[in-house]
């Protein structure tokens, strides 16, 4: 068999960036500010209920929803930060991370054919996930400014046409660290109704905001709750991005479509870091507040070192992210930057052209995560100052 075995839709998509990065990383023994993944786990009670949970023997299958114990967890959170009330029986669904109900909520509504409206840069599951539902993706590209990224209204106006089913929206916004703010949101809003979109909304780094933005879930505006898929997880929020634990909430209808499809990917699993999560949403609030001032300040040590060394540095109003121009370090092509940057400098940086469709933007942007150990962000920090100094 010598022809191509992968479907022509997804010939496109090799091996994530990420993986690409990290593996360069171990290769090089670089720091790792690629992956968004922090190198220090969650609140003690949260890792400590996932081992009880495990010595309780809540170790087989849980239900196809989810346990029902996270399922009004995270209906209480979602009426308490929001005032969005779901019904935790027939409107929340628990999924294998938020990445799972992404791809599962695209896979239930959109037919072949179909468009989703998305903001670029995207984080890279979403491209797959359109093409796996055999739909087209139509961006709107988010462009860098001093003050951070912003839109065009007029270019997300015209992305909209009679074939879009859904518009995918991440706030706050990997890889940019924008948080959309109340007025943008309301365009969005209105533009939903007026074309009868499903808003599907990826909100997982939701308490991970900074300075005075504040993350607003689309779904408590007016008119939207019955048209949104409001999406989030625990990894982010308690530092366990490897428990996959995700949740979708939405009105029954929209629920049920997506469950259709879930239960053919993963059915279920998980059983006790969903028990565990239940304590991180029930009584670590407090734990996430700490985890926010930190990285905060972890943001604003490595953005000012750069900043002085002569990088410019775009504003991260939330997420684990910033982005930088690499052109100070002598670099007018972003993809050589971080490939060479592990050598030169002994730490990995992600190509921002890797989330764009539109490849000139992003051109000489590249992403660092500040979401690791102090210790490891000074390092870092020192390594990639000597290096623009050089530049």
């Amino acid at each position: 068999m010598n022809d191509p075995v992968l479907a022509t839709r997804l010939r496109d998509f090799g091996v994530t960036v990420f993986a690409e990065m990290t593996a360069l990383a171990k290769q090089t023994g670089a720091l790792n500010l690629g992956q968004g993944f922090p190198d220090s786990s969650g609140p003690p009670a949260v890792l400590e209920a996932a081992r009880q949970a495990i010595a309780d023997g809540v170790n087989q299958y849980p239900p196809g929803s989810g346990l029902p114990q996270l399922r009004n967890a995270v209906a209480e959170q979602r009426d308490r930060e929001y005032g969005t009330a779901y019904d935790p029986e027939t409107e929340v669904l628990v999924t294998f991370g938020a990445t799972e109900a992404i791809a599962a909520s695209l896979l239930a509504f959109c037919e072949p054919g179909d468009e989703v409206a998305v903001f670029e840069p995207y984080y890279d599951s979403y491209a797959a996930g359109i093409a796996m539902a055999g739909a087209q993706r139509r961006a709107v590209k988010l462009t860098p400014t001093p003050t951070g990224f912003v839109f065009d209204p007029d270019e997300l106006r015209r992305a909209i046409t009679s074939r879009t089913r859904v518009l995918l929206l991440n706030s706050p916004h990997n890889p940019t660290g924008k948080v959309f703010d109340r007025r943008e949101l309301e365009l969005i809003a209105s533009l939903c109704q007026q074309h009868d979109l499903i808003a599907v909304t990826d909100e997982v780094y939701e308490y991970l905001t900074y300075d005075d933005f504040a993350h607003h879930t689309i779904a408590s505006l007016p008119g939207m709750r019955e048209r949104t898929v409001a999406i989030s997880s625990g990894g982010k929020t308690y530092s366990v991005t490897g428990w996959k634990v995700g949740w979708l909430c939405a009105p029954k209808h929209l629920v049920d479509a997506v469950r259709t499809v879930k239960q053919y990917l993963t059915f279920a699993g998980g059983g006790p870091f969903q028990l565990a999560i239940c304590e991180g949403l029930a009584n670590q609030r407090e734990w996430v507040e700490q985890l926010r001032l930190s990285l905060q300040t972890r943001r604003d040590r490595l953005s000012g070192e750069l900043t002085a060394a002569g990088v410019e540095v775009y504003p991260a109003q939330g997420t684990y992210f910033l982005q930088i121009d690499v052109r100070p370090f002598g670099y007018d092509d972003t993809d050589r930057f971080c490939r060479e940057l592990p050598l030169h400098a002994g730490v990995v940086a992600v190509p921002s052209t890797a989330f764009y469709d539109s490849k000139e933007t992003a051109r000489t942007l590249a992403r660092l995560a500040f979401c690791k150990s102090e210790e490891v962000l000074a390092e870092a920090a020192e390594r990639l100052v000597t290096f623009a100094k050089r530049g």
